[in-house]
């Protein structure tokens, strides 16, 4: 009887992500996506008077879209790692004994406080979708024969170029300002949201072979 082989699948071929180029992200579904990183307005520190203006402006906005969009907020653990070695330097370079003693208690004060308490870190991301229906042909599948990712960019980058630089101006009149992501971005972020135990452990390349840690595992 024949030794049944046992089968290997990657959770990447459950994504709905083929590709990213050109700081696009390339559907499996034929289609792509625009993300961009937006700051955010405080809206309860807001007037009254400025929190109508604002509410009117974001209805303007949302009746001049033509095309779908998608809010995301992300929420995760505030990482001090950067801004604790920060504190060190400065404490490194400070001459001064009393000064040196304050910025050694105020280290362990933000130390202290993030232990303490779950202090998080929201994200404000747009994502600007592109059907492939759009252009007139069916989903790629992933099959012989498919439109390769290079005409699906040729098609979609002019489209979702006019839809940014649109929704970018709108922002604008509300006081927030939004930037599209690279693909280095990009790829950290992906990277970040499906192997968050080892983003900080391991630096992200452009390439995929370029990893130590499975893309997602």
């Amino acid at each position: 009887m024949a030794q049944k082989v046992p089968v290997k699948a990657s959770t990447q071929d459950h994504l709905s992500i083929e590709d990213i180029r050109d700081a696009l992200t390339i559907l499996k579904s034929g289609g792509a996506a625009l993300v961009m990183r937006t700051t955010a307005v405080n809206f309860g520190l807001l007037s009254e008077e400025e929190q109508d203006a604002t509410i009117y402006t974001y209805a303007a906005l949302l009746n001049s879209l033509t095309f779908p969009v998608q809010i995301v907020i992300r929420s995760k653990k505030t990482d001090i790692s950067s801004y604790a070695k920060l504190i060190d330097e400065a404490y490194t370079k400070q001459p001064s004994p009393d000064l040196k003693a304050q910025i050694a208690h105020y280290k362990q004060f933000v130390v202290a406080t993030v232990q303490q308490n779950e202090v998080l870190d929201k994200q404000f991301y747009l994502i600007i979708p592109f059907s492939p229906l759009e252009a007139g042909f069916r989903g790629i599948k992933q099959t012989k024969g498919v439109l390769p990712a290079a005409n699906i960019l040729e098609i979609a980058k002019p489209a979702l170029a006019t839809r940014r630089d649109h929704v970018i101006k709108q922002l604008s009149r509300l006081g927030i300002k939004a930037f599209q992501l690279t693909t280095q971005q990009l790829i950290e972020l992906y990277f970040d949201i499906y192997n968050p135990a080892s983003v900080n452990l391991q630096k992200v390349g452009l390439e995929a072979g370029s990893y130590t840690t499975p893309i997602v595992q």
